[in-house]
């Protein structure tokens, strides 16, 4: 058997071992996709009327804002679905399955890869979750079309890959699950600080440029163009410039970490 087939099969194992975990343990997973449901429910039926009047131009109603609000918080949703990623790997390296994978004769690489495969798959499961909620509310996107909705899926895929790889890293790095826990906050807390809820050019000027060019914002911006016909201008190389670069990023950490570690 070649090398590259080891690594399809080991990986393929690893994916398996990560999916059961997660079916066997959902309240992780079930928790972290709680908070952008309900910020979708509270800023819809609670704030919806008043966040409404701020895009627009002031005459939009409560169905545009759902429509603004919902690609910012399907992007949160994988945003908040990988901090569960960096502490189940926290949890593999402290409690010493980590140990005994690198006795065994298995791909090293293996073991990463099941993690950020078995991570991406969640995203999407829970973008679905999150998306029907939506629907459900009144979300519609009857000008995409299905190269749009294709470009659209890509771009999720995307952006869970590079999420996910920087999460893997964090989870490595951590002592422990809290650890990893707070480590990974960023990745709720960066869609708080972008065109998620409120349009940039709304925000104070100083702080315009923080929102309009941190990772979540172009992603964003280039989802609403995609799902609602909005202009995606520049923001679409920049979401994959971010991607990608976060992808690299993230993978050359995470396995220099993973291969390095004398745990």
């Amino acid at each position: 058997m070649s090398a590259l087939s080891l690594a399809v099969r080991d990986s393929n194992t690893m994916l398996r071992r990560n999916l059961l975990h997660a079916r066997r343990y959902p309240s992780l997973t079930l928790n972290l996709l709680l908070t952008p449901i309900m910020l979708l429910l509270l800023f819809v039926y609670i704030f919806g009327d008043v966040m409404s009047a701020g895009i627009g131009g002031g005459g939009a109603d409560r169905a545009d804002y759902i429509a603004y609000l919902v690609p910012g918080l399907v992007l949160m949703t994988i945003g908040s679905t990988t901090i569960g990623t960096a502490v189940s790997v926290s949890n593999d390296m402290t409690e010493g399955i980590i140990a005994r994978f690198r006795t065994m004769a298995i791909h090293r690489g293996s073991v990463l890869v099941g993690h950020v495969v078995g991570s991406v798959l969640q995203c999407i499961a829970g973008v679905v979750l999150v998306g029907a909620v939506a629907v459900a509310i009144g979300f519609r996107s009857t000008d995409a079309t299905l190269l749009e909705w294709l470009a659209a899926f890509g771009l999720l895929v995307l952006f869970a890959t590079a999420f996910t790889w920087i999460a893997v890293g964090m989870g490595l790095i951590s002592p422990n699950a809290e650890a990893a826990s707070n480590n990974a906050l960023p990745m709720i807390l960066l869609p708080l600080l972008s065109s998620a809820f409120i349009p940039v050019d709304t925000m104070p000027g100083w702080f315009r440029p923080i929102a309009e060019y941190q990772p979540f914002t172009p992603a964003i911006e280039t989802l609403r163009g995609l799902l609602l016909g909005t202009g995606i201008g520049h923001n679409g190389w920049l979401a994959v410039a971010w991607c990608v670069g976060l992808t690299v990023l993230g993978y050359r950490w995470s396995t220099s970490k993973f291969n390095d570690d004398p745990k």
